[in-house]
């Protein structure tokens, strides 16, 4: 019977993954770049990037534009069960955070905001859309939706420079409590793919979250944000208990 061969480029795939295993490529340091893995594994370029591109979508690497190809470290997720910030998420991962506003404004709730938030037609929402980086690679766009009769002319605050959390938590007294998340599998495109910095249709996790506050003693819902993360970049597990 004639010995069956995996293609190259799974061939290539599979000895990074094996270098990665075993600790010859170490987390968050790079690989060999394309060039040296061409020699390395005396294989064409196409077949280096296809491996590579794989390696990407499946989580055991990632990209920073202009530098090279870094293997993903087990420490860079996030807890799903915890309320933080994306700063705090991100600082706690030991990267510098930065945050950029893309947009702000105060609107008319719609319907959907309406709903989620408690809202009558009468009511205004404060939609604020951010790109968040992790040392200068941006790694997710949030758009949130907070009810501006619970926290007037927080317009006025540069959220490029504090933490949207901080503010309703200490200058409104908004005490968060809890949220409640959908999440699912979107494609990036369009301008979310540019802001992102990735090509289109690369996958990327998609969160829909209302959180809950104190507000009065009373606990209602006080954000509805809407938030997408490289998948590259960044992963979540869940604590299970028995």
């Amino acid at each position: 019977m004639e010995e069956f061969k995996a293609p190259k480029y799974l061939q290539v795939k599979q000895k990074i993954i094996h270098n990665i295993d075993n600790g010859s490529y170490k987390e968050k340091e790079a690989i060999p770049s394309e060039r040296e893995l061409i020699t390395l594994f005396d294989v064409s370029r196409i077949t280096v990037r296809k491996a590579i591109d794989e390696l990407v979508n499946e989580g055991y690497l990632y990209r920073i534009h202009g530098k090279g190809t870094y293997v993903k470290g087990e420490g860079d997720q996030n807890n799903l069960v915890s309320i933080t910030s994306c700063t705090q998420d991100i600082e706690e991962l030991g990267y510098t955070p930065r945050r950029k506003v893309l947009s702000e404004e105060v609107i008319p709730a719609d319907a959907k905001r309406r709903t989620s938030l408690n809202l009558s037609d009468a009511d205004q929402v404060f939609r604020l859309s951010r790109i968040y980086f992790a040392d200068e690679e941006p790694l997710n766009f949030t758009t949130t939706y907070l009810p501006y009769k619970i926290f007037p002319d927080i317009d006025l605050y540069d959220f490029s420079k504090v933490s949207l959390y901080k503010i309703i938590e200490e200058k409104y007294g908004v005490k968060i409590t809890k949220a409640t998340r959908t999440i699912e599998a979107v494609s990036a495109h369009g301008e979310l793919a540019e802001n992102l910095d990735v090509e289109e249709n690369v996958p990327l996790l998609q969160f829909c979250c209302t959180t809950y506050g104190l507000v009065n003693g009373k606990e209602i819902p006080i954000e509805y944000f809407k938030c997408c993360y490289r998948t590259d970049k960044f992963k979540f597990y869940i604590h299970q208990l028995r």
